[in-house]
Parts: C-alpha cells; structure tokens; sequence
C-alpha cells in the first residue's frame, strides 16, 4: 500500500482543488482521506454520503457540579489559564480556556470538580461519487487534538484501503506546518507540494519542504499559478532545484478553476485541456512513489 500526502506550507494555494482532481482521476483504485480537519471542505467536489460516522472523543475538560460547590475559590486560585470564571457569583469553567489538567479537581475541598473526556469532533465513512470511499472528519470549534482526529482519519483509511484491496491512499493534508501536518506525514510514501509564486508561498514551502525533509520522505512539487510572479516562479524553481526536488507540473491561472468549482465539480471534469496536463501530472506522482511500503 502506498500513501500519498498532497500538503502546502500555505492556505490558498490550490491544494484541495487539485487533491480532489487526483482523487477523480485515480477512482476507484483509491481510498480518499480528508485530513484537514480544522477547515474540511473536499467534501463539497466529492459529494460524500456520510453513511458512518462516530464521534470523537479526545483531551479532557473540568467540569464543577454546582450543587456540591460552595464557591470557596480555590480551584481559581490555582488555575494558570484563568479558565475559573465568576458568573452570577458561582465558579464555572470557561470551556475554551480550560486545558484539562486536573489541578482544580485536585485542591477543591468540596470534591465538587471532575475531569471528562471531551467530545471534540466526529469522522466519517462515506462513499463518493468516484466508486471509492472517503475518510473524513469536522473537528467542532475551537476543539484542540486536531493532530489525533488527523491520526484517527489515517488509521482507518489505511484499514479501509486493506479491506478493500486498494493500493493507494490519497490524504488532503493541513496547510502550514502545526500538529496536524506532522500528524498527516506519518507512514507517508510521498508528499506532493503544492505552491504559489508569491513571496508568502516560497516562504511556506520552505517551512514545510523542511519538515518533509526532516522525515526524510520523498517530495515533488506543483507550482499552481505559475505565470502569477515571473520572479518568484524563477526563485521557486531555484529552490526547488537546489533542494532537488521535481516539479512535478506547472499551471497557470485560470478562472475555470474558480467556474468548476461553483459547480461541485474538479477542474479535470471541467476543462479537457487541463484535465489532460493532470493526468500527466498524476501518473507522475504515482510513478515517484515508487515502491515505498507503508
């Protein structure tokens, strides 16, 4: 089994669009995974049917039962993220502030403070309109442990792909370079970089190619965009030489990005010329992933 992760050190640049274009292409010989959790939205190109889904529970919060309080204020006293409000003169915790660390449960003398596990998201099962399944999740507002929902949404997209025989697994991965994308790299067979030539996106692709690099994964790139900053393209590419990193294509702006995806569609079901230059692109990145074992 082969995994391939599709990441960009910067919001904006295409990634999702393209991710489900390859995952149009490649059909049903591959299990999608939509790893941005924070802000999932390859959803809306391949119209999953969220059949399954579970929540997901992870981190832990305080919680104070009122009727065993006597709001002597201790559990304030020692709170470091000042997650003990005072509202109407009772202490209650401020969910979003509140890191689970336990210590108010600890020095409370009215045993009035507990610690339950948070409900911080669900994951889904769900076939798409490509014949293949998709792996995905919504992490709930200002949730944290969006790196172990990232986890949970790999695991059992690696687990689908066995059960189903499927030799690829294709994973929409966070922008930047935080939790979630470390997360995303794990057991990766190969990342597909995907930039900008804008002074913001050579500055993000360095950041998370030397990530990538750190996890000694092997990397190719796309350059979307491409005729945007005839200078930074050169820089790009330098850089990408430099670093000797294949660019794997390079696409110029074009409105029917933004036209197809007014309409639930991939660019590759909308626009044949450019439907034929990611299809070189993607027998490109499967042919780079080799035969890495995941």
């Amino acid at each position: 089994m082969k995994e391939i992760v599709v990441l960009s050190g910067k919001g904006g640049t295409g990634k999702t669009s393209l991710t489900a274009s390859f995952a149009v292409l490649g059909g049903a010989e591959l299990v999608v995974a939509d790893c941005d959790v924070d802000a999932a939205d390859m959803h809306l190109l391949l119209e999953p049917d969220f059949a399954d889904r579970e929540d997901f529970h992870s981190g832990e919060l305080a919680v104070i039962d009122p009727s065993k309080c006597s709001d002597c204020g201790q559990c304030a006293a020692v709170c470091r993220y000042d997650a003990v409000e005072v509202i109407g003169g009772r202490h209650v915790i401020d969910e979003l502030g509140c890191e689970g660390c336990g210590y108010c449960a600890r020095v409370c003398p009215d045993d009035a403070i507990e610690n339950i596990e948070q409900h911080v998201g669900q994951w889904y099962r769900s076939a798409i309109r490509t014949g293949s399944t998709m792996i995905h999740a919504r992490l709930k507002i200002g949730a944290d442990n969006s790196g172990k929902l990232v986890a949970k949404v790999k695991r059992m997209a690696r687990e689908a792909a066995a059960a189903q025989g499927k030799d690829w697994v294709l994973v929409d991965g966070s922008p930047g370079v935080g939790c979630p994308v470390v997360s995303s790299l794990s057991g990766a067979s190969l990342v597909v970089l995907v930039t900008e030539p804008t002074v913001s996106g050579l500055h993000d692709l360095r950041r998370v190619y030397k990530l990538v690099k750190m996890f000694g994964i092997a990397a190719g790139c796309i350059i979307n965009k491409a005729d945007l900053n005839a200078k930074v393209s050169r820089e790009l590419r330098e850089f990408l030489e430099n670093e000797e990193i294949p660019i794997l294509t390079e696409i110029p702006y074009d409105e029917r990005f933004t036209s197809a995806i007014t309409q639930g569609r991939t660019i590759v079901e909308w626009d044949p010329d450019l439907a034929r230059l990611l299809g070189d692109c993607w027998k490109k990145i499967t042919e780079l992933a080799g035969d890495h074992q995941i």
